[in-house]
């Protein structure tokens, strides 16, 4: 263990600046970096993109994904130093403000740039402090002293890059700290840490050996929605992609799959014409009333009949009276769904 090399102050630059010394270091000499965040994205385990993706980033190949969740990120920056100021209180520990970016004393690639360091009032140890912002549906993550995985790997690597031994993590979901507020402690691992840093050495060197990797591990809706971004759009001159034998299983499985949603979506659609010829008696004797009911001896039907109202654009008179407006507010989207038929030959 080593203490950490300072590689510059962050405090005023824009984020341009703060990007390129993430990526590169502030000299640009580093060919690759790994900071916090990353390093779930590596392990497979983050809820927001893959190891793919994160490996195009670094190679140049795709821009970093700013739009996903960029009110959440916004908001978390944001709440930063109110959810620290929380911290403090409910501790009583020293809250001590950071703006350094750190490189790891043996492995160049990793770099840390720390929202707060922390000194403990009973021991006078110092750590890391990593502060989070969740809504509160999201909040059964934090119950009965949990922490979110990914959070785990990002704070133990900080450990790591810092020569630190504890972190608290700290996250709020509500304006109510005493309810609204977990805060978890990670003391420092050195078996764990190294189990971090060889997969991390692996993700390094599958980018200097330029070989891709896969999406084995990530669950499936995000190793989806990360195929999207990389790749957006289709091409229609490019020749057929011929596969071998070894995916017809998953092939045939999506095939029959999806058969099987078209036949339920049928039953549905049938069913929801069923609703609709029963609710017209109903709708009749509702007239204005919202609320209506019919006591059983078994129980209470209850029938609820709202009025509902939402406001939107009409596009077609936009379209039609304002046309460079129109064109100018135009969002164009694409999309792109896998499907599978099975053709005789």
């Amino acid at each position: 263990m080593a203490a950490p090399i300072l590689l510059c102050n962050t405090a005023g630059m824009d984020r341009k600046r703060w990007l390129e010394c993430r990526m590169h270091g502030p000299a640009g000499t580093i060919p690759y970096t790994i900071g916090g965040s990353d390093v779930s994205v590596v392990f497979g385990d983050s809820p927001w993109s893959t190891p793919l993706e994160l490996w195009r980033i670094k190679k140049g190949l795709l821009l970093p994904d700013d739009k996903s969740n960029a009110t959440a990120k916004q908001m978390g920056h944001i709440m930063e130093p109110v959810v620290a100021q929380c911290y403090a209180m409910k501790t009583g520990n020293t809250i001590i403000t950071d703006t350094g970016l750190y490189q790891h004393a043996k492995y160049p690639y990793a770099l840390a740039n720390l929202d707060y360091r922390v000194e403990d009032k009973d021991s006078g140890r110092q750590g890391v402090l990593e502060c989070k912002t969740t809504d509160w549906h999201f909040a059964e993550g934090w119950a009965d002293g949990c922490v979110p995985y990914y959070y785990e790997l990002q704070v133990r690597f900080y450990l790591a890059v810092m020569d630190l031994d504890f972190a608290d993590i700290v996250c709020m979901w509500g304006l109510n700290p005493e309810r609204d507020m977990a805060i978890r402690r990670i003391e420092r691992d050195l078996l764990i840490e190294a189990s971090i840093f060889e997969k991390l050495d692996e993700f390094i060197d599958s980018l200097n050996l330029n070989i891709e990797p896969d999406m084995t591990d990530v669950k499936p809706t995000v190793a989806l929605a990360s195929l999207a971004r990389i790749y957006a759009k289709s091409d229609a001159s490019l020749p057929t992609v011929e596969f071998s034998p070894k995916y017809e299983k998953p092939l045939r499985s999506i095939a029959a799959l999806q058969a099987e949603v078209a036949a339920l979506s049928e039953q549905i659609k049938k069913k929801e014409g069923e609703i609709t010829a029963h609710s017209v008696r109903i709708v009749e004797a509702m007239k204005e009333h919202e609320i209506g009911e019919l006591l059983t001896p078994a129980d209470r039907l209850v029938i609820r009949f709202p009025t509902r109202s939402s406001r939107r654009p009409d596009s077609k008179r936009l379209k039609d009276e304002y046309p460079a407006i129109y064109e100018a507010v135009l969002k164009v989207t694409t999309s792109r769904k896998l499907a599978v038929s099975v053709e005789a030959v």
